[in-house]
């Protein structure tokens, strides 16, 4: 089972929210996620959380794309316009530092017209063992 095999298939809360990984190299990887009535707030669009646990997915990916078992430990998110029922949201997560402990991810959440709706930086902290 490859990286992104395995994340799909042991993020459940990720998965649970219909995040799902759907490309990945070292350095790069790229999850979707279409917003559904579940994932609305109060005011009818999608929850601040739901477009986190998207982009913490789409992270969790490039900062483990090299094979070594890394968790977070700083994330930032920019809201910038909202996503409503129905939006098929794509982030692209891209390495910007190949720490060999402490990486930082810079990721990109658009909808299906390519109109940019949140901006997350990450860092992480990288161990020793290995992923698997």
């Amino acid at each position: 089972m490859d990286i992104q095999q395995f994340l799909n298939a042991n993020d459940h809360f990720a998965a649970g929210a219909g995040c799902r990984i759907i490309e990945m190299t070292e350095g790069r990887a790229v999850a979707t996620m279409t917003v559904t009535k579940d994932h609305l707030n109060a005011g009818g669009v999608c929850q601040g959380g739901a477009l986190f646990t998207l982009a913490d997915l789409a992270l969790a990916a490039v900062m483990n794309s090299r094979g070594q078992l890394t968790f977070g430990i700083q994330n930032n998110i920019m809201y910038l316009s909202s996503a409503r029922e129905g939006d098929v949201l794509t982030a692209e997560a891209i390495e910007i530092v190949d720490h060999h402990k402490i990486p930082a991810v810079e990721v990109r959440i658009t909808n299906q017209q390519g109109k940019l709706l949140c901006h997350v930086t990450g860092m992480a902290y990288r161990k020793a063992e290995s992923l698997k």
